[in-house]
């Protein structure tokens, strides 16, 4: 099972972003815009964002697609066969004209887009849209796994409950249970054996008044 924690509980807590590109105004141009709200990081390539990504584990990657060495899809490849970090939104950051690029992106399962020249508002409010939701995400998934793992712990606990079921036969002067072997024994003993019933003694008042009398 995936690890049921909750990373991000706590509504006063800043969510982390990382942002990725080998362009430092961009970078600088972001981090500024968004540093206010949340716990920005940077990286300069894929191969830096990777390692960072799963250092930090953050809510929301803003990641350039043109890059050297490693371009923005590479770096989302990766990221998506990493289990515990393929439910990251990835924005990917273009420019007007790279409307190829953002088809492709659309295609791998891009979650968005940032166009440079950058315009703030529409920053924030696309980081903050997608850091709500995957919030959402998060709460739904360890609603679940709970789930899970409490349907887990019941099936556990009635596997090891035993249960009296049907017409038992029973004999009708010493009281005595005909079992599965069809051999008789004592009720007693019969309950022990198929319940999680336990026993303790004592004497009715009839069988007192009968073995003792009246005094």
């Amino acid at each position: 099972m995936k690890n049921s924690s909750l990373p991000f509980v706590d509504n006063d807590k800043k969510g982390k972003i990382l942002i990725v590109d080998d362009e430092p105004i961009s970078v600088q141009t972001l981090k500024h815009i968004l540093e206010k709200d949340y716990e920005v990081f940077m990286a300069k390539s894929g191969i830096e964002a990777l390692k960072i990504a799963e250092s930090i584990q953050p809510d929301v990657v803003l990641l350039d697609i043109i890059m050297p060495e490693m371009d923005g899809f590479e770096v989302f490849r990766l990221l998506h066969k990493n289990p515990e970090l393929s439910d990251i939104p990835v924005l990917f950051i273009t420019s007007l004209n790279e409307s190829e690029c953002e088809a492709h992106g659309l295609e791998l399962g891009a979650h968005d887009f940032l166009t440079k020249p950058f315009h703030a508002p529409i920053v924030r409010l696309r980081v903050k849209n997608h850091l709500e939701l995957k919030k959402k995400n998060d709460l739904v998934r360890y609603q679940r796994d709970m789930l899970a793992q409490k349907n887990e712990e019941l099936e556990a606990a009635l596997a090891s409950v035993k249960q009296l079921e049907g017409i038992i036969p029973i004999c009708m002067y010493c009281k005595n249970i005909r079992n599965d072997s069809d051999s008789w024994e004592q009720l007693e003993k019969y309950i022990s054996e198929h319940s999680e019933a336990m026993f303790s003694h004592g004497i009715c008042p009839d069988c007192m008044k009968s073995r003792f009398g009246d005094n």
